[in-house]
């Protein structure tokens, strides 16, 4: 695993807060070796770094007085959904408090006729989305794991649908924050636009909770489509592929999702869930709208992919075909891993302008061939955005060196192309080091904003920002 360097701790501060934390929080606060482990783990190679103890939080006011009490002895706190994030984001480099939010689960409020509802960081958004399924609404953002909201806003996730909904910092209306004294303030109300000040609920979005710790969060809706047409089409070379979505982009077509898979992917899927598809790269499309539109969306793309030597063309709306067709892409994270079992999968991301996207994936399959890695790309092509996932021995030091080398040569590819070193993964620990070369002076000023909120540094320390 990947060792990011401990932070110092404030052995005595930590002893006298988790005193008061039992004493304000009884059998909420867990201090046993595996669920801190638990709670400081990562999805990615970078060392778990757990913390002293666990508050399960079940409301704002548990928040509010569990960060009063850690800010009172200069005590880190880090907030915790599914643990999801794949940067380090939950891990404790100088210890401290985490802040367990998954029993603050309740969907708040639901306003159909405004399209907006409330809801605590805790529920996910399969859950969100089953409660609004009979009331003919859903919420959009969809970032493969079943995350929690909280934890979503807070890494300014996004997934398939960017393409058309946007991520989370389109879809946030505002939030409710406890700041790093304890203080809780809202950032807005429901109204769809305003010109009242700062932007605070943008500034919370994306700060992976160095800022607050979100425990309230007014999200967008959208009406669920009428009419849904899924589509696939199978491309001599990624090249190809990725000519065609930026055709599809210039053309001004309303796709909803155009999910890219190359040839590695597509042959591990077909060896995975016994498809027949080509063994060549894939894209995989779906239109939201009315019965015509969406069967007209899907065959303009049709006559656009022919254009770039696209074949094997399908497309259906129906729902048991739709599934049929996206299989490939849900079974893909699977797949990749049984390419080479015993083997860790470390996906990174980034995102670049449209119009070098291509560029950006071949030279990404290039260079992990000339560096002998397995390095199979899956990309939200409609918005530049692509994942590679290295299959890793983590017990061969030398080639967890390749996969670190290819991670740091693909982030300063996409930076170098005016793109970033994240499209949706976020900084956490893992990409801390590419920040200032992408961001230039602009750290500056977030470091200046970090100290004014959280001039003790309490905050999810050791995240975002530079040494």
């Amino acid at each position: 695993m990947t060792k990011i360097a401990e932070l110092p701790r404030n052995e005595a501060g930590i002893a006298v807060a988790l005193d008061e934390l039992a004493a304000a929080f009884g059998e909420r606060l867990l201090t046993g070796q595996a669920i801190c482990e638990q709670h400081g783990h990562t999805t990615t190679w970078i060392d778990t770094q757990a913390p002293d103890g666990v508050i399960m939080a079940t409301s704002t006011e548990d928040v509010s007085r569990a960060v009063s009490i850690c800010a009172a002895h200069k005590v880190p706190v880090i907030a915790f959904g599914t643990g999801t994030s794949l940067e380090g984001h939950v891990n404790a480099p100088a210890g401290g408090i985490c802040i367990d939010l998954m029993e603050m689960n309740q969907i708040v409020a639901v306003n159909a006729g405004d399209l907006d509802c409330r809801v605590q960081p805790g529920v996910t958004r399969e859950a969100l989305n089953t409660h609004l399924r009979d009331q003919g609404l859903f919420f959009p953002i969809d970032p493969g794991a079943n995350a929690s909201l909280g934890g979503m806003t807070a890494t300014r996730a996004s997934g398939t649908n960017a393409v058309r909904y946007g991520t989370m910092k389109d879809n946030v209306l505002s939030l409710e924050v406890v700041l790093a004294d304890g203080r809780v303030i809202r950032t807005g109300g429901r109204a769809r636009k305003s010109s009242a000040g700062y932007d605070l609920t943008r500034l919370m979005v994306g700060s992976e909770g160095t800022l607050g710790i979100i425990t309230e969060i007014t999200l967008r809706l959208q009406g669920i489509p009428e009419a849904i047409s899924s589509a696939r089409c199978s491309f001599p070379t990624v090249q190809a592929a990725c000519e065609t979505v930026m055709a599809v982009i210039q053309y001004g077509l309303p796709v909803a999702r155009i999910e890219l898979l190359d040839a590695d992917v597509v042959k591990a899927v077909n060896a995975y869930s016994k498809l027949t598809l080509p063994g060549t790269p894939l894209l995989l499309l779906e239109f939201h709208g009315s019965e015509a539109g969406v069967v007209e969306q899907a065959e303009t793309f049709g006559m656009l992919a022919e254009e770039f030597g696209g074949n094997g063309y399908a497309a259906t709306t129906t729902a048991e075909e739709r599934n049929k067709l996206w299989q490939a892409r849900h079974d893909a994270y699977w797949a990749i891993v049984g390419l080479r079992p015993g083997c860790k999968a470390v996906a990174t991301d980034v995102c670049v302008p449209i119009s070098r996207f291509a560029e950006a994936v071949t030279a990404a399959q290039a260079r992990a061939a000339e560096l002998g890695l397995i390095a199979p790309i899956v990309g939200h092509a409609g918005d530049g955005n692509f994942h590679a996932s290295l299959l890793v021995d983590m017990e061969n030091a030398e080639e967890v060196a390749r996969g670190e080398a290819f991670v740091k040569w693909l982030a300063e590819l996409a930076i170098s192309m005016d793109g970033t070193c994240t499209g949706e993964h976020g900084i956490g620990q893992g990409k801390r080091s590419y920040l200032t070369k992408e961001m230039g002076g602009a750290v500056d000023v977030m470091v200046t904003v970090k100290a004014a909120l959280d001039p003790h540094n309490i905050l999810n320390p050791g995240k975002i920002l530079p040494e």
